[in-house]
C-alpha cells in the first residue's frame, strides 16, 4: 500500500475530531451506523499508541456510540480492532471498529467475535 487512505481522508467523510484521532462511517459497513475511530498519527498497531492517544480514542469512541445511538438506534455494539495482518488488518493503519448490532441481524448473535474463527466459536453448546 503506497498512499494509506486513512492518512489522506476528504474532510467531507470526516464526523468529528480530537486532539489525537477522528471519527468517520466505514467505507464498507456491515451493519447500518458501522463507524470507525482512528488516530490521526500515522500508526499501525493499538500497542504503539501513546497513553494519551489511548484516552483520546476511546473518548472519540463514546463520541461515536453517542452519535451512532441517535441516528440508528441500534440494540448492542461489537467494538474491535484488527491488530496486525494475521488478525486480519488489511489497512495499516490502526482503526477501531463500532459495528451497531440490531436484534435478528444474524440467527444467532451469541459468540459475537469469537465467530472470527467458527470452529471455535460456539463454545456454550459444546461442554
Amino acid at each position: 500500500m503506497t498512499t494509506c487512505p486513512f492518512c489522506t481522508l476528504p474532510a467531507g467523510r470526516i464526523l468529528h475530531t480530537s486532539q489525537h484521532g477522528l471519527i468517520i462511517r466505514d467505507g464498507f459497513p456491515i451493519s447500518p451506523g458501522h463507524t470507525l475511530v482512528i488516530p490521526r498519527r500515522h500508526v499501525d498497531s493499538f500497542f504503539n499508541i501513546t497513553a494519551e492517544e489511548k484516552l483520546d480514542l476511546l473518548a472519540l469512541l463514546e463520541i461515536a456510540k453517542a452519535g451512532v445511538d441517535a441516528e440508528f438506534k441500534p440494540d448492542s455494539y461489537n467494538v474491535g480492532i484488527n491488530d496486525g495482518p494475521a488478525a486480519g488488518q488489511t489497512v495499516p493503519h490502526l482503526h477501531i471498529h463500532l459495528i451497531p448490532r440490531y436484534t435478528g441481524d444474524v440467527p444467532d448473535a451469541r459468540g459475537g467475535v469469537r465467530w472470527i474463527i467458527p470452529d471455535k466459536a460456539d463454545y456454550w453448546s459444546k461442554r
